[in-house]
């Protein structure tokens, strides 16, 4: 019985102990737990810290996505499209009629005013220029004869030697025969012309701009032989829409470009307005005169421009970097290295080079955000990226490639 309640006893303590180990792992365990979860908070509150602590990175963008507010000259007016001519153009018509023995020039060949272009055969004028030619020396001798009989006539009349009658009738005679002298000189002078015809010759000084006519074609009175203009002076005739005229003024300057002449300018004047519109395409026509003293402008070509009813210096910035979606016009504006939205007052539009006038909210100097950085929100940090900056983007990923 003693043995019985002694293993009893050694049972409980056993018990007891195991009990107590249990508890005492579940306190070690617990106090790691909560010491890892301590040092992790740390660490989590370091990194917090640390990140709130770290500057902000500017965003970097391209040169194309700026532009910088200047002052320049601006200009705006109704869009304006023609031919270009040449303003003085002459048809040079065949005079006499006759076979063409030759021709002189060519086209594009420059002339001066009088130069032969071509000679007809001459040989019937010329005959005929001979023929009044004669009858004229064979007159003014009967004339003269006339004028001596009656010189002698009035010096015996006068004397009494002849009755008034017979001085009557040599007046008479007198007066044929210069009615006689005056028939014949006007034939000789359309012979004379005809025979000068003969040679066609430039109306002024210019250039051959067309040649219809060779050697021995038989030409008529009338027929087209020669083109030839002065390019010393264009003009552009073009259409004006009837909604916009009343903005047009003689005298008023005129910028355009010309088909094969790229993006060069050439100015000029408006010399004159239609006073009609055309019934079909409601458009009015317009004149300009175009100094052309170089000869650089060749007619024929097709010029688009404008009439430039305003123009001025002025502070200028590009269409695409206002925002007109909202009540007022507003830019985003760098300044001190972060973007502002600001609103802007506009003036006169440029619609061939896009521009816009800005009467206020910016000034000359101002930088303004383009493109696709126009979506850089307001307070944002930016910086305008170079060549270098492009260099290291671009070289950055072939270092990390070749360190693998």
């Amino acid at each position: 019985m003693t043995l019985t309640m002694t293993n009893i006893s050694s049972g409980a303590t056993r018990a007891a102990c195991m009990n107590t180990s249990r508890r005492a792992s579940r306190s070690i365990g617990l106090g790691l737990l909560l010491a890892t979860g301590a040092l992790s908070l740390a660490g989590c509150g370091k990194k917090e810290n640390a990140a709130a602590q770290a500057p902000e990175q500017p965003t970097l963008i391209s040169a194309e996505n700026i532009a910088v507010v200047d002052t320049m000259r601006i200009a705006s007016g109704p869009s304006i499209s023609g031919e270009l001519n040449a303003e003085r153009t002459a048809s040079v018509r065949a005079e006499v009629s006759g076979s063409v023995i030759q021709v002189y020039v060519e086209p594009g060949q420059r002339v001066a005013a009088g130069t032969p272009l071509a000679q007809i055969d001459a040989t019937t004028a010329s005959a005929a220029e001979l023929s009044a030619r004669t009858g004229v020396t064979a007159s003014a001798a009967q004339a003269a004869q006339a004028k001596k009989e009656l010189d002698r006539a009035e010096r015996l009349n006068a004397a009494g030697a002849i009755a008034d009658r017979d001085l009557e009738n040599t007046r008479l005679q007198y007066s044929t025969a210069m009615a006689q002298l005056a028939n014949v000189k006007s034939a000789y002078a359309a012979a004379n012309k005809q025979l000068r015809s003969a040679t066609v010759r430039a109306p002024f000084a210019g250039v051959v701009a067309g040649k219809v006519v060779s050697a021995g074609d038989v030409v008529q009175p009338g027929a087209a032989l020669f083109t030839v203009v002065d390019p010393k002076s264009m003009r552009l005739e073009a259409a004006v829409p009837a909604g916009q005229i009343g903005q047009i003024r003689i005298g008023m300057p005129v910028a355009f470009s010309v088909s094969g002449y790229g993006d060069r300018k050439f100015t000029g004047t408006v010399t004159r307005v239609s006073p009609v519109a055309d019934p079909t395409t409601r458009q009015v026509q317009i004149l300009a005169s175009i100094p052309n003293g170089a000869g650089t402008l060749v007619g024929g070509l097709f010029a688009e421009g404008r009439v430039n009813t305003e123009s001025r210096n002025a502070v200028v910035l590009p269409a695409t970097a206002i925002d007109q979606r909202g009540a007022t016009p507003t830019v985003m504006r760098v300044r001190g290295g972060r973007v502002e939205r600001i609103s802007v007052t506009l003036g006169i539009r440029d619609e061939q080079r896009e521009n816009y006038e800005i009467t206020q909210g910016l000034q000359r100097g101002d930088t303004v955000l383009l493109g696709a950085a126009q979506a850089i929100g307001e307070g944002k940090q930016v910086r305008v990226s170079n060549v270098n900056d492009q260099d290291s983007k671009s070289a950055s990923p072939k270092a990390t490639t070749g360190s693998r």
